[in-house]
């Protein structure tokens, strides 16, 4: 029987592991002292582990390198994933977003079907608190690892699932890209992505702690619009957070280092004349009040300095003898309210990292290097990323499944 040794107790490491173990001997490496440590807090502690909508809606949510996943995700896809949790005991349910989760609403649920599926197979052997230094090549073909203390450790195969850098306290220290580059393989530019923004103005400290369901973001670059989509958005002391700033992370990185302007429409359900139109009523019952005073009915009670100060409208004067073109500076400012980009969040913060082994110098078939025999990548590792709702775990899953099978396959040939 071959010998397949998976790198990484992830996600994408634990279903590689469970697939190849069908026609193969494995042995499954993780530094952690157990597995999916960053599995255990994703979706807040309920492990969002798919998405159950159409393929096409997929693919679309896939913002890097979505191409390259068609055999991978037709060979194992979201249903299959459902089916395949269902099938070992985890009943499943879909919420808004069509977002797939426990029942329990526990990750730990999720760790335990795959780690019972683990212990219970005795083709895998499981090996914690080991790290891995390096991937042993010989003559262009893989033929095992060398362990941090100096030992080696011999294999047909090599599958590697180190995930990325991010929430590096979970294990997630790019292990895998230096294994990659030491194999002659190129990584792209890593990056946080699924993240927070930093934020220039200091009002945004003030706002810590509102939240905004039902507003719009739009994120312009030159004259293209980058992003625009409505959500919920929450300031914090640094900036900006919440749904709706996570998903445009995803649509940033290469605009990096150019000029972005930024805005919120604080009520996209209403158009200019409309908002102008209500704007008035509150006036008209306000209309002996202090203009900072009449908009505790449009506006939550920390928005309402921000927006009189960005208005330019005396804060003090009487709603009476207000403008049209002063109401009209009003309306744009609720309808554009702006706000200065200055960086991304970190590692630390962020859900994926965008970046990773070039997909051009991997079988998008197999998941197997072009470059080396016999070794395999898969999951957050590959230069392959993807907006928030379950999209990732099913990147991690469907090429995990493939790496595995394309190995159990490979070596019952051989």
């Amino acid at each position: 029987m071959k010998k397949v040794i998976v790198v990484g107790g992830g996600a994408a490491g634990m279903m590689a592991a469970i697939t190849a173990a069908k026609k193969c001997e494995v042995i499954l490496i993780e530094k952690n002292d157990r597995l999916g440590k960053k599995l255990f807090i994703t979706g807040k502690g309920r492990c969002n582990l798919t998405n159950a909508c159409e393929s096409d809606r997929f693919f679309q949510s896939v913002t890097t390198n979505s191409k390259f996943m068609y055999s991978a995700f037709y060979s194992f896809d979201n249903n299959m994933t459902m089916s395949f949790f269902e099938d070992a005991g985890l009943p499943l349910k879909v919420e808004r977003g069509d977002r797939v989760f426990p029942v329990s609403d526990h990750s730990s649920d999720v760790i335990g079907v795959l780690k019972t599926l683990i212990n219970r197979n005795s083709n895998i052997k499981l090996m914690l608190n080991t790290r891995i230094s390096d991937i042993i090549i010989d003559n262009g073909k893989v033929i095992g690892v060398l362990l941090d203390k100096g030992e080696k450790i011999y294999s047909d195969y090599v599958i590697v699932c180190t995930g990325g850098i991010s929430y590096p306290l979970t294990g997630s220290t790019g292990d895998g890209y230096i294994f990659a580059e030491n194999a002659g393989h190129k990584v792209i530019m890593t990056q946080p992505s699924l993240v927070p923004f930093n934020i220039k103005e200091s009002f945004c400290k003030d706002m810590m702690g509102l939240s905004l369901k039902n507003v719009a973001l739009n994120v312009i670059c030159g004259k293209k619009r980058v992003f625009c989509e409505q959500g919920e958005l929450l300031f914090t002391h640094f900036g900006i957070s919440g749904p709706l700033v996570i998903k445009a992370s995803a649509y940033i990185h290469k605009y990096l280092g150019k000029e972005l302007r930024m805005y919120i429409d604080l009520k996209p359900a209403l158009s200019e004349d409309e908002l102008d139109v209500r704007i008035t009523k509150d006036f008209n019952k306000y209309i002996n009040k202090n203009f900072n005073n009449a908009l505790n009915d449009l506006l939550p009670q920390k928005l309402i300095n921000p927006i009189v100060e960005l208005s330019g409208i005396d804060p003090f004067k009487k709603v009476n003898s207000i403008t049209k073109e002063e109401r009209f500076r009003l309306v744009r400012t609720i309808k554009e309210f702006e706000l200065t980009f200055v960086s991304l969040r970190g590692y630390e913060e962020a859900i994926i990292t965008k970046g990773g082994v070039n997909v051009k110098e991997i079988n998008p078939s197999s998941m197997e290097s072009k470059l080396v025999k016999g070794l395999y990548f898969a999951g957050e590792v590959l230069d392959v990323d993807a907006i928030t709702g379950g999209f990732n775990l099913q990147v991690a899953w469907s090429t995990g499944r493939l790496a595995g099978l394309s190995v159990a396959e490979e070596s019952e040939e051989n």
